[in-house]
Formats: structure tokens, sequence, C-alpha cells
């Protein structure tokens, strides 16, 4: 077989070698975080892409 070849008898013979244990995961609720996040950019669309093509031409 040469490289890119596929086999699906190579595929039907592969194990699964992973050793998990069901206690091990994570909570999704243990995770959970509340508030709000607030945020001023300060300047006008304009602004940001005069700089963001200075940033380009840099």
């Amino acid at each position: 077989m040469g490289f890119g070849s596929y086999d699906e008898s190579e595929q039907e013979n592969q194990e699964l070698d992973a050793d998990l244990d069901d206690n091990e995961g994570v909570e999704t609720s243990q995770n959970d975080h509340r508030g709000s996040v607030e945020f001023e950019i300060g300047a006008s669309n304009d602004e940001l892409l005069d700089r963001l093509q200075d940033i380009k031409d840099e």
C-alpha cells in the first residue's frame, strides 16, 4: 500500500485504548458564571479603521 492508501480492514481492527473513568468528568454546573461585562471603545469606527491601516502599513 502506498502513501494515502485506504484499507477498510485496518479501520475495523483498531482498538481504542483509553482509560477513562466516568467519575473523572467535570460537571458543567460546576463552572457557572454570573455577571455582566461592559466596555467602551472610546474611538469611532473611522479612527479604528485608520489605526488598522496604519498597522498594515508598518
